[in-house]
């Protein structure tokens, strides 16, 4: 799971350990020893987070106007088919 340095927090962490998950989180400058963390890795984040804010492009996406799960996941995946095919 990929975080902020924000969520650098001992409970956040031992919460993704539990479910299986490895954290990555790039530690915060006030930690006494800082926590190993895989770079390249996080560098994806940016990745994502810029996909998403190509999809809140689409007003129907950001603002969610279909009523059920499934028609609004249809509008999802229409979204990131049309921003793959630009």
């Amino acid at each position: 799971m990929i975080a902020d340095r924000a969520y650098d927090v001992d409970h956040i962490r031992e919460k993704i350990v539990s479910i299986g998950a490895e954290p990555v989180i790039p530690p915060r400058r006030h930690r006494r020893v800082a926590i190993p963390y895989d770079a390249a890795v996080y560098k994806l984040r940016n990745v994502v987070e810029r996909f998403v804010g190509r999809l809140k492009q689409c007003r129907r996406i950001a603002t969610r106007y279909e009523k059920t799960a499934r028609n609004f996941l249809g509008f999802v995946h229409l979204a990131c088919l049309l921003d793959i095919l630009k």
